[in-house]
């Protein structure tokens, strides 16, 4: 592409500033960058910021490593309560948009969890 045509291509996008799933902060996603989105024929714009892509991309390659080996892996995700903000950890990766409880909170919106044989005790 010469590079009149990829600052005319480029033109038709505007930076976009879009704020991370993962830490919060902003980061823009650059006109070039969707350009290379548009070319690909990706339809949605990144969710999160280089340096979390990266940490995402590095834990699953970790966790698939592990199971080519065969070691099984616990997982613990660092994340605020969605109801009360503490920091805590989960034991899964949540799903996007989905709120996450601490263990406090959780029990108080599922009182009956503690009752004996819900959990087959």
């Amino acid at each position: 592409m010469s590079p009149a045509t990829q600052t005319s291509s480029e033109s038709e996008f505007n930076d976009v500033e879009i704020v991370c799933v993962d830490c919060g902060k902003k980061f823009v996603w650059t006109s070039g960058e969707q350009v290379f989105f548009r070319d690909k024929g990706l339809k949605n714009p990144p969710k999160r910021c280089k340096p979390c892509k990266k940490a995402k991309t590095e834990r699953l390659e970790a966790i698939l490593a592990a199971q080519a080996l065969g070691v099984k892996q616990k997982v613990e995700v660092a994340v605020n309560c969605s109801k009360c903000g503490t920091y805590t950890t989960v034991p899964f990766y949540p799903s996007q948009g989905r709120p996450v409880y601490c263990r406090s909170c959780y029990i108080a919106m599922n009182p009956d969890i503690l009752k004996p044989g819900l959990r087959g005790s």
